[in-house]
């Protein structure tokens, strides 16, 4: 049966309007809501084939008002064969997660006074453990790390500060101690001023170098945690500032190259992590095409590395890494569409076209897929769409066999990518309604 729920709204303040306005990779502040959202649920039962109904008063002024009525879709979708196994098992119990975006993956690389600082630079906040036990109380149970390293290294061989470490490590711990599932990976390392990698053959070494360092510590680090710590070896490896860095036409000879150093520096960190003992041995590794796009990932020349000769697994624990935040004109294109509607096939079929095909190559061939980033900027409270295409989107997901986690950056107004839900200083969900289409849908 299903629930129908009834929630009202307080009138949201000014403030409500100046949250976070222009965070982002660009940095910004936080403006703290002097009003937060109230709720009352009542529940009764109705059929299976309705959906669920959020009644609030319509939005009545420029400075935030009220949030539009939502109707929060249960999608029915057709199931796909996948692979009996525990790599997909385990892909099935991550069900939702998200990304703590726009925290330690930040950087300044004109330096900051203290190097602690670069986790408020963007966000204006530091994480904290009440944070991860909401997100994961939400229902949330996968959640992702992304941490940038190359403004954190102390010497020439890649040695990642002390404090750094640790501090990650302790959010790490809230997550992994609350029983959530935690992806942790190489960030905004990948451009050619961070020293850090770069995926073509002029800086082959120097990326070697680099991956098999950070993968080294890290390994070390984390080599008696469970298997719930997941490690991803890049973030979308590119040709930073290229003319093709986001999109690719077919046989650029460029990005063939890339293609070819990103396999390359992909079975390094596998090579690395497996060689570090203990239960790394067998860990769940994710690992990235070409910008971790799925059109990277389905590239013809891109190889999902190879388990080790000693690698004592029953199945593969390698996971293919895709970002899609897909259909691009509505999701992430700030002069694209605002509109998304499940009666339209324009925005449906680019979703089912890229899952299909990552089905087609990966998951129905035994390899798991994560959609470890997605997501649909907020355009002038286009909400009831938002909240279509996350029922949408996770239960296709879902449907093929897959994981998603929402990129959830904190950041609600202004002229950036407003993809926060979790307002992070207030300490409640601003946008309940996404999360709760997310849940339905996720299973």
């Amino acid at each position: 049966m299903r629930k129908k729920i009834y929630r009202r709204l307080a009138a949201v303040s000014l403030a409500l309007a100046l949250l976070l306005s222009g965070c982002g990779s660009s940095g910004g502040g936080t403006t703290e809501a002097t009003e937060s959202i109230t709720s009352e649920a009542v529940t009764t039962e109705s059929p299976v084939t309705e959906a669920v109904t959020t009644e609030a008063a319509t939005d009545s002024t420029e400075q935030g008002g009220m949030l539009p009525e939502v109707s929060i879709p249960e999608m029915k979708m057709e199931g796909h064969e996948v692979p009996e196994n525990e790599a997909f098992a385990f892909v099935r119990d991550m069900k939702i997660g998200v990304s703590l975006g726009n925290t330690f993956d930040a950087f300044n690389d004109t330096s900051l006074k203290d190097e602690m600082d670069t986790e408020t630079v963007w966000c204006g906040i530091r994480t904290t453990e009440q944070m991860i036990r909401d997100f994961h109380a939400a229902g949330f149970e996968s959640i992702r790390i992304p941490v940038s390293w190359h403004n954190h290294i102390t010497d020439d061989d890649c040695t990642i500060s002390e404090a750094w470490m640790n501090r990650v490590n302790e959010v790490v711990d809230w997550a992994i101690n609350d029983g959530m599932y935690v992806i942790l990976n190489i960030h905004h390392d990948n451009h050619e001023e961070a020293n850090g990698f770069y995926p073509d053959r002029a800086h082959q070494a120097q990326s070697e170098k680099y991956i098999r360092r950070i993968w080294e510590q890290l390994s070390e680090r984390y080599k008696d945690y469970g298997e719930k710590l997941i490690f991803e070896s890049m973030n979308e490896p590119r040709l930073v500032g290229h003319k093709y860095e986001w999109w690719f036409p077919s046989g650029d000879a460029d990005v063939a190259e890339s293609v070819q150093c990103i396999n390359e520096l992909n079975q390094l960190f596998v090579n690395t992590v497996r060689a570090s003992g203990g239960n790394n041995a067998t860990r769940y590794l994710m690992c990235p095409g070409y910008d971790a796009s799925a059109d990277g990932a389905l590239h013809p020349d891109y190889k999902v590395p190879e388990e080790p000769a000693d690698y004592t697994g029953a199945v593969s624990h390698i996971m293919v890494s895709v970002h899609a935040y897909t259909p691009y004109s509505f999701a992430l294109d700030l002069n694209g569409t605002s509109e998304f509607s499940l009666n339209n096939t324009g925005g449906t079929s680019e979703i089912d076209g890229f899952m299909s095909r990552l089905y087609g190559r990966f998951v129905s061939k035994g390899i798991p897929v994560v959609i470890g980033e997605f997501g649909a900027v907020d355009k002038n409270k286009n909400l009831q769409s938002r909240v279509d295409f996350a029922a949408y989107y996770v239960a296709k997901a879902r449907s093929y066999g897959m994981t998603a986690l929402w990129w959830d950056n904190n950041a609600f107004t202004g002229n950036g990518e407003s993809l926060g839900l979790y307002y992070r200083r207030g300490g409640y969900f601003i946008y309940e309604d996404i999360v709760k289409a997310l849940m339905l849908n996720c299973y």
